[in-house]
């Protein structure tokens, strides 16, 4: 009988370790190569913080309040979802916040495209703008890939 109990301990131990791996597997995404493309994704979306965005002001200098409004708003959304919101993702791997960067990764290519838009018009004067930074487009590009690479990391999971 001893050996019965042993046996149905260990059975129960089993099934409690695979309970819970099967448990953190739900919560988490195997992000494969894209994890990759991701990472890639983020370096080329730092790069183009540094660069010029509007006029001689660079990406991190729009996301301190130089530059404009709308510049300002896509330059906090990149870096909180691209940037930020990517890092964490890649290091915890979780589920949610891969969704989290892929909506928010939409939201901050609109903004991007709003930005650079902003950029090519002035309301005042009625004259074209400065035009848009190499940074600023680099930045654009950059957070349409993270986008798209998010939404496919979320929707991967089965």
């Amino acid at each position: 009988m001893c050996a019965v109990n042993d046996t149905e301990r260990d059975i129960d131990d089993l099934a409690a370790d695979v309970d819970q791996v099967v448990s953190k597997a739900a919560r988490t995404v195997d992000l494969g190569r894209r994890g990759f493309v991701i990472a890639a994704a983020v370096f080329v979306l730092i790069v183009g913080l540094v660069l010029p965005w509007v006029g001689n002001h660079a990406g991190w200098q729009v996301l301190t309040g130089e530059g404009g409004a709308i510049p300002m708003l896509f330059a906090a959304t990149c870096t909180a979802f691209g940037v930020l919101g990517s890092m964490l993702t890649l290091t915890t791997r979780r589920w949610w916040i891969a969704w989290v960067c892929a909506v928010g990764g939409w939201f901050a290519s609109v903004d991007g495209v709003l930005a650079i838009w902003s950029q090519q018009s002035t309301g005042a004067s009625g004259a074209a703008g400065g035009g848009p930074g190499v940074g600023l487009i680099i930045a654009e590009i950059a957070t349409v890939v993270l986008a798209v690479s998010w939404m496919r990391v979320a929707w991967s999971r089965t």
